[in-house]
């Protein structure tokens, strides 16, 4: 087990009590916390001035850059959390990955990976001791970042391991993601280490951004909705828990069973409620299909929940928009505890208005 640092914001009594990590821990605090997805950029005009003059991996790795569009929700909404701003490419990248965001589009790669010749080169090449080596800048933008929030805890991210394979295998964004799929049932011992080598990759990325100062971190999947259960038990599972585990062997103090609490989000997952909870995060996201008080019931009211407000409501009139708010939050309060999120991430033509008026009725309940 490690240990974090006396100066790590959950152990120096900064972020231990704050209502984000209080509810992922299964608390109900005075305050209904609340984030949002993608809130780090996206529709903020101040975010999109800082892009106009750099490119989007660049503004990942430049310290100074990443830490101030991680704060700028935070200042401009009231939110009870930032999220680190990156993208779920950025380890790959740093590890070697001959990768690119093209805009209307998406990561594209240069050389995609789809025989075990492919996977056996890229783990020999792209090691996790070499991304520990390149993510320094990435070390210090969550430093300069906790050094501003206070008491305001910051939530660590990374894609999770068939997300990055998917993207690997079909060379960029795909529809029904057939290229992975098929590989992951001609050639089981190809997917597998594909799969384990980048939960490796995305649990160094987590680790680095938890012992830097982040408070708690999301695994997020974009993709896995094109899994049948079964699938994703058999073939995806295993990878995703090994993520989470590089976080869930840190410890807030040498005498405390306490660690780092967990979200595992992932989009169109309603079938698949109950295979993320056998991964054992502390708490799950859920989208906006599934009514949260049946995401409980599922779980055996068991599990934090967090969500899961419907994108399409925040160009709704406020009244809608309002009225949806109070029902996602009755919903939730069948969960042990609830932090309230959108289903997804914010869409880029968002009024930033109304995304600091949903925090204030949510704070107000």
């Amino acid at each position: 087990m490690n240990t974090l640092q006396a100066s790590h914001p959950l152990v120096d009594g900064r972020t231990g009590d704050a209502p984000l990590v209080r509810a992922l821990r299964g608390d109900r605090p005075d305050r209904l916390p609340v984030w949002f997805m993608r809130q780090a950029g996206r529709s903020l005009p101040e975010y999109r001035s800082i892009r106009a003059d750099h490119r989007m991996l660049d503004a990942c790795v430049t310290p100074e850059l990443a830490s101030e569009i991680t704060l700028q929700p935070v200042r401009r909404h009231g939110v009870d959390a930032a999220v680190f701003f990156s993208d779920i490419v950025v380890p790959l990248w740093l590890a070697g990955v001959d990768v690119d965001l093209v805009a209307g589009r998406g990561p594209v790669f240069e050389n995609p990976i789809r025989t075990a010749v492919d996977v056996a080169r890229a783990r020999a090449e792209f090691t996790p001791e070499r991304l520990r080596e390149a993510l320094e800048p990435v070390r210090e933008a969550v430093r300069l970042t906790v050094a501003e929030l206070g008491n305001t805890p910051l939530i660590g991210f990374a894609g999770a391991p068939f997300t990055l394979a998917a993207y690997l295998v079909e060379g960029g964004p795909s529809r029904d993601h057939l290229q992975a799929r098929t590989l992951m049932h001609a050639e089981p011992d190809t997917w597998r280490e594909l799969l384990e080598w980048a939960a490796e990759l995305s649990g160094t990325f987590l680790q680095a951004q938890v012992e830097a100062g982040a408070s708690a971190v999301q695994l997020f999947d974009s993709w896995a909705g094109s899994l049948s259960a079964t699938d994703y038990r058999a073939h995806v599972a295993p990878a995703s828990r090994q993520t989470l585990d590089a976080v869930r062997d840190i410890r807030v103090g040498p005498d405390s069973a306490e660690g780092v609490p967990m979200i595992h989000f992932a989009v169109g997952s309603g079938h698949l409620l109950e295979e993320l909870a056998d991964i054992a995060p502390s708490a799950l996201g859920v989208d906006w299909r599934t009514p949260l008080d049946d995401a409980s019931r599922r779980l055996g009211d068991a599990f934090p929940l967090q969500g899961n407000l419907d994108p399409a409501y925040l160009g709704a009139p406020a009244a809608v928009r309002e009225a949806h708010l109070d029902d996602v939050v009755r919903r939730g309060e069948r969960a042990p505890a609830h932090v309230l999120n959108l289903g997804h991430g914010v869409p880029p033509e968002t009024d930033p208005d109304v995304l600091t008026r949903i925090v204030e009725r949510a704070h107000a309940l």
